[in-house]
């Protein structure tokens, strides 16, 4: 009788111990990616323009949380870009699919009389 106690008990804490451990790897997902882009402003008006046309698209691309900085940059180390756009995802991949896509090429010529791209990059963020 005693065995079976103890079988019983082992099972359910395999059971209980299995299921935490599920729990973890699910929270645990795939790491998000930040695409970062560093910007100088050509034409303000131009800009005010190019931002109505080009967040649609970024959010029909899958984006989430745009969010373009042009108040106070603060450099630690180097010079400070004059704005910033940082724009998250669910992967590096998504991010690389939306630059390469007709949406974001066909709006290059609102781009250039609007802002000069001085650089552009994707991190994707890990797990501690």
């Amino acid at each position: 009788m005693k065995t079976h106690y103890t079988v019983a008990l082992a099972m359910v804490a395999g059971i209980a111990i299995g299921a935490t451990a599920i729990q973890a790897l699910h929270a645990q997902g795939k790491p998000k990616a930040y695409s970062v882009t560093e910007i100088e402003v050509l034409d303000q008006a131009a800009l005010a323009s190019y931002v109505r046309l080009v967040e649609p698209t970024i959010k029909a691309a899958g984006a989430r949380n745009f969010n373009t900085a042009g108040g106070k940059i603060t450099a630690f180390t180097g010079e400070a870009p004059k704005r910033v756009a940082i724009i998250e995802w669910d992967s590096p991949e998504q991010a690389q699919a939306y630059v390469n896509s007709a949406a974001w090429q066909n709006l290059a010529p609102q781009r250039d009389k609007a802002e000069k791209i001085t650089r552009s990059y994707v991190v994707e963020a890990v797990a501690n």
